[in-house]
């Protein structure tokens, strides 16, 4: 397994984990830039299923996911390392903190879930297929409804943001077998009684509108995990990280700085 990675900044390492289906780069709008200020260095990286990272044949398991992370971190010499994930991205870290508890200063986990509900695993599957499908969904549609899953009320009507974020995801269309490996890594069994034996300082960060994760879910977690600290943003979906990072990079910086 091969996984394309950058590194910027100087000091103590945060490694960032993205989301399904999504580049990397999706963290230098804000978060990158936020962290190295704050005297880090920061890693980001490409999921296996994301060119130019392996691409092998889906679906993809969590535990894969959880051991590429795994070896990336030994591989670069970070650990123990501070990690932030969102979704995807929170999930795979809240499982290495439970395999690999020596590879972590802490991590924070934004917009993360340790159960399915229903329409969550049906909203995953449907997603897997559509996405893998040859017969694909117009990437006008596509675009459409996926933002309305990801952000909030305020960006929606945000006709700038909108335009933008519109834009960018009707030129580059989710599609493939990699993508789809990624929502079916998120459907994996209730794990709420694992998470009790974190062993980690964990922040779980909250969007008040988060359809995919909703603020619930995300309790849930924080108060599964031994410690571990919640934070709820408001007027923000899925992506919140992206509709107010001023916020939620105040908490990841605060946080971080107070992990030893």
């Amino acid at each position: 397994m091969t996984l394309s990675y950058r590194r910027e900044g100087a000091g103590p390492p945060v490694l960032l984990l993205a989301p399904a289906a999504t580049r990397s780069a999706l963290w230098d709008l804000h978060q990158v830039p936020a962290l190295v200020r704050a005297g880090y260095e920061v890693v980001t990286f490409e999921h296996r299923g994301t060119a130019p990272s392996s691409c092998p044949p889906g679906p993809y398991r969590l535990a894969e996911l959880v051991a590429d992370t795994a070896g990336l971190i030994r591989a670069l010499g970070l650990g123990p390392c501070r990690i932030a994930g969102s979704s995807l991205g929170a999930m795979v870290a809240q499982e290495l903190a439970l395999t690999r508890p020596d590879l972590l200063v802490g991590m924070a986990l934004l917009g993360t879930r340790g159960r399915l509900t229903h329409f969550l695993e049906r909203l995953s599957a449907a997603s897997a297929t559509v996405i893998r499908s040859t017969d694909a969904v117009p990437p006008e549609y596509a675009a459409v409804t996926g933002m309305a899953t990801l952000f909030g009320l305020r960006s929606l009507a945000d006709d700038e943001f909108a335009r933008n974020w519109l834009d960018l995801a009707t030129q580059f269309p989710i599609q493939g077998d990699g993508p789809a490996g990624h929502y079916a890594a998120t459907i994996f069994p209730n794990r709420l009684d694992a998470l009790t034996a974190v062993s980690v300082p964990t922040l779980v960060v909250g969007f008040a509108e988060d359809l995919i994760t909703p603020p619930q879910l995300c309790i849930e977690v924080a108060e599964a995990i031994p410690g571990g600290e919640y934070v709820e943003i408001a007027e923000c979906g899925h992506f919140g990280f992206l509709e107010s990072p001023d916020e939620v990079n105040s908490h990841l910086v605060t946080f971080f700085d107070r992990l030893a």
